[in-house]
């Protein structure tokens, strides 16, 4: 190994160092042959890491978190968090570590975190391990969720350990290492407001104030400002989420990022036939966390985070009541304008006050043409760009009524839809649950080509390519109902 290649990753602490009692200093499980079976070169690059030096034996061992680089202080991170609704005050990285913070070519301070690095103290009855197919799907939709221009976490590699692990079957273990903005979550403070500790609970605000929003330190009140800078991003994601029939399956509190980052990609999909009630989530049996329902839970959520920081809003918390409700009002606010903007878009309309009376009955009107019948979402708004430049027929032929179809198409068509940017928005290509699942089942017997195949599809997910068909292809009849797992 050369010089250069052990020099190659830098990583600071300060997550550990800052917020102690937030973080558990631990060492991951040593895994017997771990193997390299994806790595994501373009961001490792973008990180100032040598994708030569994560291939060889060293680096290898440092994505699974058996090499600690000098600086690096490997942690569990404490949190707690309401699950489906549900508080519990003490959850935590029961198999995840974070590795430290890296410094990219850009400048942004970003985590390193291991998924599947084996038991912490926080694992309960869990073996803190992790399996392949799973740790692959994270990968994969992260990254077709970044070339989509969605927040994310993303995906650095993923590495076999070498080991069995016991599920309903025995499945080969793997390790997720992954890079977000941060790992703070609505549960970091929930949890810092349990311990009634208030200079942890400030010192965490602080933290995410300064890496995440800090012109908010210069607000009159930070931490009210903080409150509607998380709401203002979160209205954002979920929007995007909508906008391309993404449904993340398990949007508890310990799965919000502060960031405004999507986070945790267990059991979700993206939606084939739209339907609002769409929930693939096989634990999700109320359908708490069902497609239409997002936005609302992401305000309930922030209403949480809004409970946590109120001592810090105002000393006197019954003070500090209305203006939180004020601030969190706000993203009712933002989600709606977020949802509105990128709906005219997906339709190629253009902003003005008397386009915007049109935009938005027509939006409601294409919505109840959906609604109407099974109708591919992904498809039908990516054919909509064919009929902008005048060939109706792919699309007509997607919904059931036609005379709904073709008085909406000329109420549409009259606003001279712009086709280009239908097509910037649109995706030709999305993680499409049946591609997914052959895709992870070859990976999972040894065969890796259907999962890089799909990744070049996904990640350039707006440019039609020669080759590609099957990619764009909605699912088979025999596809049946799509049920995901978390995999743990």
């Amino acid at each position: 190994m050369t010089a250069a290649a052990e020099s190659t990753v830098t990583i600071d602490g300060r997550f550990a160092r800052e917020l102690p009692e937030l973080a558990v200093p631990w060492q991951a499980e040593e895994a017997p042959g771990p193997e390299l079976l994806v790595l994501n070169e373009a961001l490792a690059k973008d990180l100032d890491l040598d994708p030569e030096y994560l291939r060889n034996l060293e680096g290898v061992r440092f994505l699974v978190g058996n090499h600690v680089p000098d600086g690096a202080t490997p942690v569990a991170q404490a949190y707690a968090g309401h699950q489906f609704g549900g508080y519990s005050p003490l959850l935590g990285d029961g198999r995840a570590l974070l590795m430290g913070e890296v410094t990219d070519r850009a400048g942004r301070v970003l985590d390193i975190h291991l998924k599947g690095s084996g038991r912490t103290p926080f694992a309960r009855a869990g073996d803190g391990r992790a399996v392949l197919g799973p740790m692959l799907r994270e990968y994969l939709i992260s990254e077709s969720m970044h070339a989509l221009r969605i927040p994310t976490t993303r995906s650095l590699a993923v590495v076999a350990t070498g080991r069995q692990v016991r599920r309903s079957t025995m499945l080969p273990g793997a390790v997720l290492a992954r890079v977000a903005g941060s790992h703070l979550r609505v549960g970091s403070f929930q949890y810092a407001r349990a311990t009634e500790n208030m200079d942890l609970l400030k010192r965490l605000a602080d933290h995410a104030i300064s890496r995440h929003y800090p012109q908010d330190a210069e607000a009159e009140n930070p931490y009210l400002a903080l409150l509607s800078s998380v709401g203002a991003a979160q209205a954002a994601l979920v929007a995007r989420w909508m906008l391309v029939g993404f449904v993340h399956g398990v949007m508890n509190t310990d799965n919000m990022t502060i960031s405004g980052e999507t986070i945790d990609y267990g059991p979700c999909a993206f939606m084939d036939a739209f339907n609002p009630a769409a929930v693939y989530s096989s634990i999700d049996v109320s359908g708490r966390y069902a497609y239409a329902n997002q936005p609302v839970l992401a305000e309930w959520n922030l209403a949480r985070l809004a409970e946590a920081i109120l001592p810090l809003i105002h000393e006197d918390q019954e003070k500090a009541v209305a203006p939180a409700m004020e601030a969190l009002g706000g993203f009712r606010e933002n989600y709606s304008k977020a949802w509105s903007e990128g709906m005219k878009a997906k339709l190629g309309l253009a902003s003005g006050a008397k386009e915007d009376i049109a935009a938005s009955s027509l939006v409601d009107d294409v919505i109840a043409i959906l609604k109407d019948g099974p109708v591919d979402y992904t498809l039908f708004f990516r054919r909509l760009g064919k009929a902008a430049r005048g060939d109706l027929g792919p699309v007509h032929g997607m919904v059931l009524d036609l005379a709904a179809f073709d008085a909406w198409a000329e109420r549409w068509l009259a606003l001279e839809p712009d086709a280009e940017l239908m097509d910037s928005v649109n995706p030709a290509y999305i993680p499409r649950n049946h591609l997914v699942e052959e895709a992870l089942a070859a990976a999972t017997n040894g065969k890796l080509a259907p999962l890089h195949e799909l990744l070049v599809a996904v990640t350039e997910p707006f440019t039609e390519r020669p080759g590609l068909e099957r990619y764009a292809e909605g699912a088979p009849e025999d596809f049946g109902n799509y049920s995901t797992f978390c995999g743990t």
